[in-house]
């Protein structure tokens, strides 16, 4: 089973397709090709949250909190004041490797990032976690379906997301869309 279904069968996306993503578009602001498997998480589910924790970021999201690349700029901005006075991650001391947020963490500071290496096909990037509000970064080589798929599962061997599983107990899966969440944005 492709990580897709899987996810799909946990987790039922809207029963409405989100809007379109002009990809040509986003790319061409991001300066970089996006992965597959992101593009079908987005087809699939659109911008919104995964169990009330894991908010996925969408190119021209009508909410900058969600909008992937207004939080790519933001987070540009961020990290390269941090790494002013703080050591980059391991993975982006090669030349030209950058990270690009794709969702984030409720409620803490914390981000879900690509490596993108430059040497690497966007289907080859790994997935980077920040916790936020500390220097810590976590790897895992797999892409974020996976990584998705491994956290809602309970299976992904991060230090985070515990309370996944000890506070919220998901029984049933569910993803709720930025416009249910959120409210309308007067589109």
């Amino acid at each position: 089973m492709i990580p897709l279904d899987a996810l799909v069968r946990l987790c039922p996306p809207p029963a409405d397709p989100p809007p379109a993503v002009d990809w040509v578009q986003a790319e061409r602001v991001l300066g970089t090709a996006l992965p597959a498997d992101y593009k079908q998480l987005v087809e699939t589910y659109g911008d919104g949250i995964f169990d009330e924790s894991i908010w996925l970021l969408v190119p021209g999201s009508a909410y900058d909190d969600c909008d992937l690349q207004a939080q790519t700029a933001q987070r540009d901005e961020i990290l390269a004041a941090l790494w002013e006075f703080e050591d980059k991650p391991a993975g982006l001391q090669e030349a030209g490797a950058r990270v690009l947020p794709w969702a984030f963490e409720e409620g803490t500071g914390a981000f879900l990032y690509w490596l993108a290496r430059p040497s690497q096909h966007p289907d080859e990037w790994s997935v980077l976690y920040n916790e936020g509000r500390g220097p810590l970064w976590e790897h895992h080589d797999m892409g974020c379906l996976a990584f998705l798929l491994a956290v809602l599962t309970g299976t992904a061997e991060t230090e985070y997301f515990g309370h996944l599983f000890e506070a919220l107990k998901p029984t049933n899966h569910r993803f709720t869309t930025a416009e249910q969440t959120l409210g309308t944005t007067g589109r």
